[in-house]
């Protein structure tokens, strides 16, 4: 690991859902909530249904900055979603559901809504992305290929939306198994260059298969309007010290990539070229098991517990968190993880006990600061 160069910067992007006080269910009052947060100094994102919301940190150093950040965006909103009379959950789905998502009236969200139908209307979920910054589109394509064998681990531990439609949905991850029913969504294709990136988003859009650059939904892509690796694999965290180490680990894997294209030449730029049949069911696996059963190593087919595929993981990445100077924390949140289970687990729990979803939603609700 080069300690003469500057860790890349870090920035964490985070969806929610908007729902009804009585009842969990989502509701469709983005724009009175944008409205309030705005007041008090803070730009939401509109999403594509009408009962979500984004919020995105400023490029930040280190970790614990990303965890100020996001405790203070996250107390905004929930003040904001307060004074409207709603409240906000942090679940990859929402436990509980209406018929369908109204669509954001907006002429772009109205023309995906036309083009992909009930694909829309029943979107409604809430992911966590990771912005690692990176000199050029080159490397970032570079980069992709060779965090593709650690998207389902990442998955997996980032799994929080096993309730959905007030049952249990059978996988830690649900939102990722209805995330990849859109055209570009999933892990990245494995690519050759930037020109090929391009040639490929071009070939896409021109297809109509997605409408624009934008919706290319792949969990590692080079980011559309930053200079970032952006990873999109992770459903978004209950708890900011979760979102926090989830985004370090993402930084590491990026970190112990750009040192590997350094040091390793045009063979390492081009990664391992896995085989679709494993990286698939590596996920599918990620999603249902999350991290309370198996991982599948997707380079060599081996399935093992997924707790020794995090242990191969840290060992990867431990010259980039030792220089980030976060090896320790790191494993120690991830010791607490495996004790304690993450938020499917959490979510499962809460239901079992209960035996309500809307006990799993209020469990998830953002709270207000003071």
């Amino acid at each position: 690991m080069n300690d003469d160069l500057p860790a890349p910067t870090l920035g964490v992007e985070e969806e929610f859902v908007l729902v009804d006080r009585e009842t969990g269910r989502p509701v469709g009052r983005n724009r009175e909530v944008a409205a309030a947060a705005s007041a008090r100094g803070l730009d939401l994102e509109l999403e594509l249904t009408s009962s979500q919301v984004e919020i995105a940190t400023p490029t930040a150093a280190s970790g614990p900055e990303i965890g100020d950040h996001l405790r203070r965006l996250r107390g905004i909103l929930a003040a904001a979603a307060d004074e409207v009379g709603v409240d906000v959950v942090a679940c990859g789905v929402p436990p509980r559901v209406p018929d369908s998502f109204p669509v954001t009236d907006t002429g772009r969200y109205r023309a995906i809504a036309d083009r992909y139908g009930m694909l829309a209307h029943e979107q409604g979920i809430s992911g966590c992305h990771v912005h690692v910054g990176v000199p050029d589109t080159e490397t970032a394509v570079a980069v992709c290929n060779r965090l593709r064998p650690w998207l389902p681990l990442l998955l997996a531990l980032a799994a929080n939306s096993a309730i959905y439609r007030d049952a249990d949905s059978g996988h830690a991850s649900w939102r990722s198994v209805l995330w990849s029913r859109w055209p570009a969504a999933g892990p990245p294709p494995h690519l050759r260059s930037a020109e090929h990136f391009a040639d490929t988003v071009e070939l896409l859009v021109a297809t109509g298969t997605i409408l624009d650059p934008h919706m290319l939904y792949w969990d590692a892509r080079p980011s559309d309007h930053l200079p970032t690796v952006e990873v999109r694999v992770g459903d978004v965290q209950m708890r900011v010290e979760e979102t926090e180490i989830f985004a370090t680990v993402v930084r590491a894997a990026v970190m112990s990539a750009l040192d590997d294209l350094r040091h390793g030449g045009r063979q390492a730029r081009t990664g391992v070229v896995l085989d679709p049949a494993l990286l698939s069911a590596a996920y599918w696996i990620a999603a249902h098991d999350g991290v309370d059963g198996r991982a599948l190593d997707p380079a060599t087919g081996a399935l093992m517990s997924v707790w020794t595929r995090v242990d191969q993981l840290l060992t990867t990445l431990a010259p980039a968190l030792d220089r980030l100077g976060e090896r320790e924390r790191v494993a120690q949140a991830l010791e607490a993880l495996r004790r304690d289970g993450n938020g499917a687990t959490r979510q499962r729990r809460i239901f079992a006990e209960s035996g309500s979803a809307l006990a799993v939603v209020r469990a998830a609700m953002l709270r207000r600061p003071g």
